[in-house]
């Protein structure tokens, strides 16, 4: 039997015992997809970091459209490892890190001033630690003269246990990067000037030198924290290892990561929320607005790992025994299911990206009243959930524990929302 759960719990699946069956390809292609996967993001990462860093020993607006351009490249293989999340503890342990969201953006740099201060949930969320040399947290005061990697990672990301205090990843770097979207739900995206980098009278937003030094120090963390989780996927690797210590539970791990991204995770808390909500600042990448994008590689990155294929960045092709051939061998009218489940769920998210691309914004998309949005990102969640219920399905005909998925208030206790 099903039960959906409130958000934070689970959907939960229970079925018979786990099949007696060799599972060592299928786990050894989905470890060689996650270790191709970050291989792929450390590259791009250190694209981006020689962007940045071209970017701040010299300023120009050239050089500020490289670095973007190079931080939406990065995106593309990051956002397809997603599905390795929930089901790895490992991931999931050091994911906040690189990927964490929405934030508090006053607490790294400079806000509109409808932005406002300080608040109960978070006393932090205008600290401004580019224009602050010192600050206090916790009662004791912090020297943040000098802006390094261990500062954001072991003071300020999460600092006094706030998820909003991002300070780290891919979404701290797309801020200092694009700056805010004050656009609302009009068409654009944010659009911080290059001269926000350069030293001197010519200086806008003040402390351009500390800026570049936030800039460089989160691009530098971010490689190094990809490098490690890159590590952990190689042969004997300690996520590699993990997961083939018991094969049945690696399919578990599977399944897991691919139900819960694409139930709570994306069709939940990053696409229906917002819609509910209509509001452009539950967007994944708000400032970029390259919203449309993640959600796409997302819905992709769970494709990859059930049919065991991936296509790296340099155009080569990852692929073997899969969890397609296992379905297959199980129930072929369900891996026939499954694959069509899947392919109407990269249909609804090609939609939303070709319409964002043609100019129709994701932010235009969450506007109340606005009922082509709604449907377009309906379509996606739809899909979503579509497949997250034949997933269930595949955990039954493969005769595997109990699974839980995560849950989400938007899709599971919709009221709660607005409490």
């Amino acid at each position: 039997m099903k039960r959906i759960l409130m958000a934070g719990t689970a959907m939960v699946l229970s079925t018979g015992m786990a099949a007696a069956q060799d599972y060592a390809g299928v786990l050894d292609t989905y470890s060689d997809i996650a270790e191709a996967g970050y291989a792929d993001s450390l590259i791009a990462a250190q694209n981006l970091q020689a962007a940045v860093n071209a970017l701040v020993s010299e300023p120009s607006a050239q050089n500020l459209q490289a670095a973007r351009a190079a931080w939406l490249a990065a995106r593309v293989p990051y956002q397809q490892t997603e599905v390795f999340r929930f089901g790895n503890a490992i991931v999931d342990d050091w994911e906040g890190k690189v990927n964490a969201w929405p934030l508090d953006e006053g607490l790294i740099d400079y806000v509109d001033g409808g932005y406002g201060g300080p608040t109960d949930e978070n006393e932090l969320a205008a600290l401004n630690v580019v224009a602050n040399t010192s600050f206090t947290l916790s009662g004791e005061t912090v020297d943040a003269s000098e802006i390094t990697p261990a500062l954001l990672e072991e003071t300020l990301h999460e600092a006094d246990g706030v998820e909003a205090n991002v300070a780290t990843g891919y979404h701290a770097i797309e801020f200092l990067l694009w700056g805010q979207d004050l656009n609302g739900h009009g068409a654009g995206a944010g659009d911080r000037p290059y001269t926000d980098y350069v030293q001197g009278e010519d200086c806008t937003g003040g402390n351009c030198d500390r800026r570049g030094e936030y800039l460089v120090a989160a691009t530098d963390l971010l490689v190094s924290d990809l490098e490690w989780m890159a590590a952990q996927w190689v042969e004997g690797g300690a996520a590699r290892t993990a997961l083939l210590e018991d094969e049945s539970a690696g399919i578990v791990a599977m399944l897991t990561g691919m139900g819960s991204l694409s139930y709570g995770e994306t069709a939940g808390e990053r696409m229906r929320l917002g819609l509910m909500l209509n509001d452009p600042e539950e967007e994944h990448s708000c400032f970029a607005d390259n919203t449309h994008n993640d959600h796409y590689l997302n819905g992709l990155g769970v494709q990859n790992v059930y049919r065991g294929e991936y296509v790296r960045i340099d155009g080569s092709l990852v692929s073997g025994p899969s969890l397609a051939d296992l379905v297959t061998e199980a129930d072929a009218d369900l891996n026939a299911e499954m694959n069509l489940r899947l392919a109407e769920t990269m249909f609804g998210l090609s939609r939303i990206v070709n319409a964002a691309e043609a100019g129709f914004a994701y932010d235009q998309m969450l506007e109340r009243g606005n009922a082509g949005g709604e449907m377009l990102i309906m379509g996606g969640v739809n899909g979503f959930i579509a497949q997250t219920e034949t997933i269930e399905r595949i955990v039954a005909a493969l005769e595997l524990d109990a699974i839980e998925f995560e849950g989400s208030d938007s899709l599971d206790n919709p009221s709660a929302v607005f409490e």
